[in-house]
């Protein structure tokens, strides 16, 4: 936790405790620890400081593995590094902090995550954009009791009208619930310019608790304030 709010390195981390007088593992027992943290631990520390949700926000970021300067860019070949680390959230609108997430080394289409996600936060209410507007996941939320406010693909009507829940569901739809999507847009921001938006892991473990040490940090400092 102190890493990912200091914005510091394991071997930064361990210096800090020797100076405070505070004991503190090596620096690789750090990483070891942080690596066997799985995804349950984590949604269990996100439960625990966000509470339930009622409205949620289904949105994803991407994260750079490297932070390289654009001075050097310019001057090699121009080009932008890739983003692998894609970050799928699922965001507390009323509370404004973080119930679920997934994390992605490889890219991947966004609705792969949203059902899970749903699952983890177990809201009454899902607002997300275009990009999650599928058959399967109407068809998920109808199942569990949960409304979903997702504008509809004009490109990808189908044929048959009453067949589709995606239309079912497009006729319940409220502007002005939808804008409520707009939160989970500035919590990601936010998150950002905090803690900063590139990774310095290497392997996917330590990625993902890196990642997810950001999210816990948010909401444990935001509710201090």
């Amino acid at each position: 936790m102190l890493k990912a709010f200091c914005r510091l390195s394991y071997r930064r981390v361990k210096q800090l405790f020797d100076l405070l007088g505070m004991k503190c593992p090596s620096k690789s027992a750090l990483q070891y620890t942080s690596a066997k943290l799985d995804c349950n631990f984590w949604h269990k520390v996100l439960k625990a400081t966000s509470g339930n949700p009622y409205l949620i926000a289904i949105d994803s970021t991407g994260f750079s593995r490297t932070n390289p300067s654009y001075h050097y860019l310019k001057r090699i070949d121009g080009k932008m590094p890739k983003v692998p680390v894609k970050l799928s959230v699922a965001f507390d609108t009323r509370k404004k902090k973080y119930c679920a997430a997934k994390i992605r080394v490889l890219p991947a289409h966004d609705i792969k995550d949203a059902i899970s996600l749903i699952k983890i936060s177990k809201p009454e209410v899902v607002v997300a954009d275009k990009a999650y507007d599928a058959n399967s996941l109407h068809i998920f939320c109808r199942e569990n009791n949960v409304k979903a406010h997702i504008p509809l693909r004009k490109w990808s009507k189908p044929r048959h009208a009453r067949w589709s829940t995606r239309l079912q569901a497009a006729k319940e739809f409220r502007k002005r619930t939808y804008h409520r999507r707009e939160m989970v847009e500035s919590g990601n921001s936010s998150i950002k310019r905090k803690y900063g938006s590139s990774v310095s892991s290497k392997k996917a473990r330590t990625i993902r608790t890196e990642v997810y040490g950001r999210l816990a940090c948010h909401n444990i400092f935001f509710w201090i304030n």
